[in-house]
């Protein structure tokens, strides 16, 4: 009796999992193709990043819609997908669009800022940047809640393809003190005395400055910079200093086992006011 190719490699994992007394699973034996031979991103799986411009992709990022978080993902997938990446053919193969849920916190929630969730999920996949992905996207976070944003100059305002006269839609540049887009807008609501209705180009040039600042930390790792080093990669002082007492592997007295290195009292007023 004979057999195709398709078939003989249907047997083979068959018994091979029937040996290991496992579930079939074709994307762990045949990992990054599917039945029909085409690539997909398979669960673990790292591609190479090379260094891109961050003018050029934050500019992309300023000029793509569908909400933050698919702006940040799209901009540097679709960068590095033009690039000399050896992965560039694997990162076309990703459907950004998967990204678009999370504008304004998730659907509207007001929780994880979709800038924010756009990089985890981006930098998660990402190979050849030393193996800094932590550090990356913990420097990111610390950005986000504490820098003055978006940014402002004449130079970047050029640079991502914006002008003068919508920078009067932008209001005040704010600090998020926070990783949830509700306090992000919140802080920009009350620094510019407008509604979150009137947030759109503040939050354009808002994922134009995350895309700008990602890209040129992914380049430094790239080139062997120890990013997990440097200041704003750590949680602040005021966190530090709740993590003394309410640690991820111990605790002070009956204190609360905490694992977040986010701003702690942005929302908790802490033990001595």
């Amino acid at each position: 009796m004979s057999i195709n190719r398709r078939q003989a490699l249907t047997r083979i994992i068959g018994i091979s999992t029937a040996a290991a007394g496992a579930t079939l699973m074709g994307t762990s034996a045949f990992a990054a193709t599917n039945a029909d031979g085409q690539y997909q991103l398979a669960l673990g799986e790292k591609l190479k990043y090379v260094p891109l411009d961050p003018m050029a992709t934050a500019k992309l990022a300023y000029q793509t819609g569908g909400g933050c978080m698919h702006q940040v993902f799209h901009s540097v997938v679709t960068m590095l997908a033009q690039s000399n990446s050896a992965d560039a053919d694997k990162f076309k193969s990703i459907p950004t669009a998967l990204a678009g849920y999370g504008f304004a916190g998730v659907t509207g929630q007001g929780t994880l800022c979709g800038n924010l969730n756009a990089i985890g999920m981006l930098v998660n996949i990402l190979d050849d940047i030393n193996g800094q992905n932590n550090a990356v996207i913990a420097n990111t976070f610390r950005y986000y809640e504490n820098t003055t944003l978006p940014l402002t100059s004449p130079e970047f305002i050029a640079g991502i393809g914006s002008t003068a006269e919508k920078t009067a839609l932008v209001g005040s540049s704010s600090k998020a003190m926070s990783v949830l887009c509700h306090s992000s807008i919140s802080n920009w609501s009350r620094a510019s005395g407008l509604p979150f209705s009137k947030k759109a180009e503040r939050c354009y040039r808002l994922s134009a400055s995350m895309t700008y600042h990602l890209v040129e930390l992914l380049n430094r790792a790239y080139q062997g910079e120890n990013i997990g080093a440097l200041p704003g990669s750590k949680p602040s002082l005021e966190a530090q200093d709740c993590q003394v007492c309410h640690g991820s592997s111990g605790t002070l007295g009956s204190a609360a086992s905490v694992k977040t290195d986010m701003e702690c009292t942005t929302c908790h007023t802490g033990h001595f006011n």
